[in-house]
């Protein structure tokens, strides 16, 4: 049976040079990603992200991937979300899901998909996932 979690987050992404002047030019970036979570999900993440923007403004599409450590549902370890989203004119699409056994210490087994909410510039998360029982 799945568990939910809920709380906040706050993330700093710091822009990252560009391997080669092509993927400049190609409207292709690449950032850091430093995160806080704060209420289920006690924890810190650092990752990476792709981007790449289009001409037509509001349309883009990103992959990331971040190693989170910390506690969830009171159980401490890391694992490893994989982050795939686009936006279409506006209208963004986002998978967030935990890479399989990816989990460590009391985290091993995680499995589960994130959501991510932004309103009023605050960001939050829901998290759907299943443990195996703690032994």
């Amino acid at each position: 049976m799945a568990t939910h979690a809920s709380g906040s987050f706050e993330v700093k992404l710091k822009p990252q040079k560009a391997d080669n002047a092509e993927a400049e030019s190609a409207n292709l970036g690449r950032m850091s990603i430093d995160k806080q979570f704060h209420g289920d999900l006690e924890a810190t993440s650092r990752g990476e992200m792709l981007s790449a923007m289009t001409e037509v403004k509001g349309s883009a599409g990103y992959v990331a991937m971040e190693r989170v450590t910390g506690t969830l549902g009171g159980r401490s370890g890391s694992f490893v979300l994989q982050h795939s989203g686009t936006m279409t004119r506006g209208a963004p699409q986002m998978s967030v899901t935990v890479v399989p056994d990816s989990g460590t210490g009391q985290l091993a087994g995680l499995a589960g998909q994130m959501t991510i909410k932004i309103t009023d510039g605050k960001h939050f998360y829901e998290f759907e996932y299943t443990l195996p029982e703690a032994h």
